[in-house]
Protein backbone atom coordinates (compact mmCIF):
# COMPACT_ATOMS: atom_id res chain seq x y z
CA UNK A 1 0.00 0.00 0.00
CA UNK A 2 0.71 3.33 -0.60
CA UNK A 3 2.01 6.34 1.61
CA UNK A 4 -0.20 8.84 0.60
CA UNK A 5 1.39 12.54 0.54
CA UNK A 6 -1.68 15.20 1.12
CA UNK A 7 -3.11 16.94 -1.71
CA UNK A 8 -2.81 20.21 0.57
CA UNK A 9 -1.25 21.06 3.93
CA UNK A 10 -3.58 23.18 5.29
CA UNK A 11 -4.23 22.62 8.29
CA UNK A 12 -2.14 21.90 11.54
CA UNK A 13 -3.01 18.54 11.57
CA UNK A 14 -2.28 17.33 8.41
CA UNK A 15 0.76 18.61 8.78
CA UNK A 16 1.55 16.70 11.88
CA UNK A 17 0.21 13.76 10.40
CA UNK A 18 2.66 14.21 7.41
CA UNK A 19 5.98 14.39 9.91
CA UNK A 20 4.60 11.24 11.85
CA UNK A 21 4.68 9.58 8.39
CA UNK A 22 7.43 10.86 7.30
CA UNK A 23 9.46 9.64 10.85
CA UNK A 24 7.91 6.53 10.69
CA UNK A 25 9.79 5.91 7.74
CA UNK A 26 12.86 7.54 8.36
CA UNK A 27 13.46 4.95 11.78
CA UNK A 28 12.34 2.48 9.51
CA UNK A 29 14.68 2.75 6.99
CA UNK A 30 17.59 3.55 9.20
CA UNK A 31 16.65 0.23 10.93
CA UNK A 32 15.97 -1.77 8.66
CA UNK A 33 19.42 -0.39 6.28
CA UNK A 34 21.42 -1.14 9.15
CA UNK A 35 20.44 -4.39 10.17
CA UNK A 36 19.06 -4.32 13.53
CA UNK A 37 15.40 -6.12 12.94
CA UNK A 38 14.78 -9.19 11.20
CA UNK A 39 12.85 -8.59 7.65
CA UNK A 40 10.03 -10.00 9.36
CA UNK A 41 9.48 -6.60 11.57
CA UNK A 42 8.66 -4.77 8.52
CA UNK A 43 6.39 -4.01 6.40
CA UNK A 44 6.60 -2.79 2.38
CA UNK A 45 5.39 0.52 1.47
CA UNK A 46 5.74 3.05 -1.69
CA UNK A 47 6.13 6.37 -1.20
CA UNK A 48 5.80 7.77 -4.64
CA UNK A 49 8.10 4.97 -6.67
CA UNK A 50 9.76 5.02 -4.14
CA UNK A 51 9.58 1.84 -2.46
CA UNK A 52 10.12 1.84 1.57
CA UNK A 53 10.42 -0.16 4.44
CA UNK A 54 7.80 0.21 7.57
CA UNK A 55 8.46 -1.19 10.93
CA UNK A 56 5.36 -2.70 12.69
CA UNK A 57 4.59 -4.84 15.74
CA UNK A 58 6.26 -8.57 15.22
CA UNK A 59 5.70 -10.87 18.34
CA UNK A 60 9.08 -12.93 17.18
CA UNK A 61 10.53 -9.41 17.25
CA UNK A 62 10.29 -7.85 20.87
CA UNK A 63 12.63 -5.26 19.81
CA UNK A 64 10.74 -3.90 17.05
CA UNK A 65 7.24 -4.08 19.20
CA UNK A 66 9.33 -1.62 21.64
CA UNK A 67 10.66 1.23 19.19
CA UNK A 68 6.76 1.07 17.70
CA UNK A 69 5.95 1.65 21.53
CA UNK A 70 8.26 4.52 21.67
CA UNK A 71 7.45 5.69 18.03
CA UNK A 72 4.02 6.75 19.57
CA UNK A 73 5.68 8.62 22.59
CA UNK A 74 7.22 10.67 20.37
CA UNK A 75 3.97 11.27 18.13
CA UNK A 76 2.69 12.46 22.35
CA UNK A 77 5.09 14.80 22.68
CA UNK A 78 4.89 16.51 18.75
CA UNK A 79 1.31 16.26 18.69
CA UNK A 80 1.48 19.00 22.06
CA UNK A 81 4.35 20.39 20.43
CA UNK A 82 6.95 19.77 23.42
CA UNK A 83 9.36 18.13 21.38
CA UNK A 84 13.01 19.34 20.18
CA UNK A 85 14.76 16.38 19.33
CA UNK A 86 14.38 12.67 19.35
CA UNK A 87 18.23 10.98 19.89
CA UNK A 88 18.06 7.21 18.30
CA UNK A 89 21.38 5.83 19.51
CA UNK A 90 22.86 2.43 18.80
CA UNK A 91 25.22 0.91 21.53
CA UNK A 92 26.95 -2.46 21.73
CA UNK A 93 27.22 -2.71 25.28
CA UNK A 94 24.06 -3.72 27.18
CA UNK A 95 25.57 -2.89 30.63
CA UNK A 96 26.61 0.41 29.35
CA UNK A 97 24.16 2.39 27.24
CA UNK A 98 25.64 5.53 27.51
CA UNK A 99 28.72 4.32 24.97
CA UNK A 100 27.44 4.67 21.70
CA UNK A 101 28.49 3.80 18.42
CA UNK A 102 26.27 5.34 15.98
CA UNK A 103 23.54 7.97 16.78
CA UNK A 104 20.18 9.32 14.63
CA UNK A 105 19.06 13.06 15.77
CA UNK A 106 16.06 13.99 14.55
CA UNK A 107 15.21 17.94 15.25
CA UNK A 108 12.02 19.37 15.37
CA UNK A 109 10.97 23.16 14.75
CA UNK A 110 7.34 24.49 14.93
CA UNK A 111 6.33 27.43 13.00
CA UNK A 112 3.82 30.30 14.70
CA UNK A 113 1.48 27.77 12.33
CA UNK A 114 2.17 24.54 13.80
CA UNK A 115 5.68 22.59 14.01
CA UNK A 116 8.45 22.16 11.43
CA UNK A 117 10.66 18.94 10.75
CA UNK A 118 14.07 19.73 9.49
CA UNK A 119 16.55 17.39 7.77
CA UNK A 120 19.87 20.27 7.55
CA UNK A 121 19.84 22.38 4.92
CA UNK A 122 20.52 25.90 5.39
CA UNK A 123 18.34 27.15 3.04
CA UNK A 124 16.03 28.97 5.44
CA UNK A 125 12.33 29.39 3.48
CA UNK A 126 9.64 31.86 4.64
CA UNK A 127 6.70 29.39 5.88
CA UNK A 128 4.82 31.79 3.44
CA UNK A 129 6.50 30.05 0.54
CA UNK A 130 6.49 26.53 1.21
CA UNK A 131 4.18 24.52 -1.27
CA UNK A 132 2.79 20.68 -0.62
CA UNK A 133 5.26 20.52 -3.98
CA UNK A 134 8.20 21.37 -2.29
CA UNK A 135 7.07 19.26 1.22
CA UNK A 136 6.62 16.47 -1.75
CA UNK A 137 10.22 16.60 -2.90
CA UNK A 138 11.90 17.52 0.34
CA UNK A 139 10.69 14.50 1.89
CA UNK A 140 11.11 12.42 -0.91
CA UNK A 141 15.15 13.37 -1.32
CA UNK A 142 15.73 12.74 2.61
CA UNK A 143 14.43 9.26 2.31
CA UNK A 144 16.56 8.82 -0.84
CA UNK A 145 19.53 10.44 0.78
CA UNK A 146 18.84 8.04 4.06
CA UNK A 147 18.73 4.53 1.51
CA UNK A 148 22.21 6.09 -0.21
CA UNK A 149 23.89 6.43 3.10
CA UNK A 150 23.16 3.87 4.98
CA UNK A 151 23.81 1.85 1.82
CA UNK A 152 27.24 2.73 2.06
CA UNK A 153 28.24 3.09 5.78
CA UNK A 154 30.22 -0.01 6.68
CA UNK A 155 28.07 -2.09 8.76
CA UNK A 156 27.62 -1.90 12.36
CA UNK A 157 28.60 -4.89 14.23
CA UNK A 158 26.57 -7.56 14.79
CA UNK A 159 24.89 -7.67 18.16
CA UNK A 160 23.44 -4.07 18.77
CA UNK A 161 21.33 -2.17 21.03
CA UNK A 162 18.74 0.35 20.51
CA UNK A 163 18.33 3.30 23.44
CA UNK A 164 16.12 6.77 22.38
CA UNK A 165 16.19 9.91 24.14
CA UNK A 166 13.47 12.80 23.86
CA UNK A 167 14.53 16.39 24.53
CA UNK A 168 12.18 19.08 25.14
CA UNK A 169 11.35 22.77 24.50
CA UNK A 170 11.92 23.53 27.91
CA UNK A 171 9.84 26.86 28.22
CA UNK A 172 6.15 25.13 27.26
CA UNK A 173 7.04 21.48 28.35
CA UNK A 174 5.77 20.73 31.79
CA UNK A 175 8.46 19.82 34.14
CA UNK A 176 6.97 16.10 34.80
CA UNK A 177 5.59 15.35 31.65
CA UNK A 178 6.48 12.13 30.54
CA UNK A 179 5.13 10.84 27.04
CA UNK A 180 4.20 6.94 27.35
CA UNK A 181 7.23 4.30 27.68
CA UNK A 182 9.57 7.17 28.55
CA UNK A 183 11.05 8.14 32.12
CA UNK A 184 13.19 10.82 33.34
CA UNK A 185 16.69 10.49 31.84
CA UNK A 186 19.23 10.63 35.08
CA UNK A 187 22.60 10.76 32.40
CA UNK A 188 21.65 13.12 29.66
CA UNK A 189 25.07 12.55 28.08
CA UNK A 190 25.89 9.95 25.33
CA UNK A 191 29.74 9.33 24.67
CA UNK A 192 31.48 8.26 21.71
CA UNK A 193 34.49 5.97 21.88
CA UNK A 194 35.66 6.15 18.73
CA UNK A 195 36.49 9.36 16.45
CA UNK A 196 32.48 10.44 15.00
CA UNK A 197 31.56 12.06 12.14
CA UNK A 198 28.64 14.57 11.99
CA UNK A 199 26.61 14.20 8.75
CA UNK A 200 23.54 16.60 8.02
CA UNK A 201 21.06 14.42 6.44
CA UNK A 202 18.55 17.03 5.12
CA UNK A 203 15.41 19.12 6.19
CA UNK A 204 12.01 18.76 5.42
CA UNK A 205 9.31 21.91 5.71
CA UNK A 206 5.88 22.42 5.74
CA UNK A 207 3.97 25.45 6.48
CA UNK A 208 3.31 24.21 10.21
CA UNK A 209 6.71 22.07 11.45
CA UNK A 210 10.04 21.62 10.52
CA UNK A 211 11.88 18.48 10.71
CA UNK A 212 16.29 17.79 10.44
CA UNK A 213 18.08 14.69 10.33
CA UNK A 214 21.82 14.96 11.37
CA UNK A 215 23.37 11.31 11.68
CA UNK A 216 26.79 10.71 13.95
CA UNK A 217 28.94 7.21 13.62
CA UNK A 218 32.41 6.44 13.77
CA UNK A 219 34.39 7.58 10.97
CA UNK A 220 36.07 4.63 9.60
CA UNK A 221 32.36 3.74 8.74
CA UNK A 222 32.57 6.64 6.34
CA UNK A 223 35.47 5.24 4.17
CA UNK A 224 33.24 3.89 1.31
CA UNK A 225 30.59 6.87 1.31
CA UNK A 226 30.74 9.56 -1.90
CA UNK A 227 31.68 12.88 0.11
CA UNK A 228 29.42 14.65 -2.55
CA UNK A 229 26.42 13.15 -1.03
CA UNK A 230 26.44 14.82 2.11
CA UNK A 231 27.90 17.93 4.06
CA UNK A 232 30.29 16.56 6.65
CA UNK A 233 32.13 17.49 9.52
CA UNK A 234 35.07 16.00 11.30
CA UNK A 235 36.01 16.77 14.54
CA UNK A 236 39.48 16.25 16.13
CA UNK A 237 38.61 14.99 19.76
CA UNK A 238 38.78 11.16 19.53
CA UNK A 239 36.28 11.28 22.44
CA UNK A 240 32.97 13.16 22.55
CA UNK A 241 29.81 13.28 24.58
CA UNK A 242 26.68 13.74 22.85
CA UNK A 243 25.38 16.50 25.20
CA UNK A 244 22.75 19.13 24.85
CA UNK A 245 22.18 22.54 24.07
CA UNK A 246 19.07 24.50 24.71
CA UNK A 247 19.84 27.21 22.04
CA UNK A 248 20.61 25.74 18.38
CA UNK A 249 23.74 27.71 17.46
CA UNK A 250 22.80 27.34 13.65
CA UNK A 251 20.10 30.16 14.25
CA UNK A 252 22.96 32.60 15.01
CA UNK A 253 26.13 31.48 13.09
CA UNK A 254 26.30 29.44 9.67
CA UNK A 255 29.75 28.59 10.91
CA UNK A 256 29.83 26.89 13.88
CA UNK A 257 32.81 23.83 13.95
CA UNK A 258 30.98 21.77 16.09
CA UNK A 259 27.43 20.14 16.29
CA UNK A 260 25.00 21.92 18.38
CA UNK A 261 24.09 18.09 19.75
CA UNK A 262 27.73 16.76 19.90
CA UNK A 263 30.01 18.92 22.33
CA UNK A 264 32.42 17.55 24.77
CA UNK A 265 30.26 19.46 27.46
CA UNK A 266 27.34 18.13 29.23
CA UNK A 267 25.19 20.91 30.05
CA UNK A 268 23.71 21.42 33.46
CA UNK A 269 21.14 19.08 33.90
CA UNK A 270 19.12 20.99 35.99
CA UNK A 271 17.87 23.32 32.99
CA UNK A 272 16.77 20.40 30.75
CA UNK A 273 14.27 17.97 30.77
CA UNK A 274 15.10 14.71 29.19
CA UNK A 275 13.06 11.86 28.81
CA UNK A 276 14.79 8.22 28.07
CA UNK A 277 13.39 4.97 27.16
Amino acid sequence: SAVVFPKKIATEQQSLMLVKRLLAVAVSCITYLRGIFPESAYGTRYMDDVCVKILREDKNCPGSTQLVKWMLGCYDALQKKYLRQIVLAVYTQTEDPQTVTECYHFKFKYTHNGPLLDFGSKDKKSDSTITCADTKKASILLIRKIYILMQNLSPLPNDVCLTMKLLYYDEVTPPDYQPPGFKEAKDEGLLFKEEPMYLNVGEVPTPFHLLKLKITTEKQRMENVDKSILKQRETAEPLQVCGVSRDDPEEESQDMNEDPVLDNEVEDKNHVNISEA
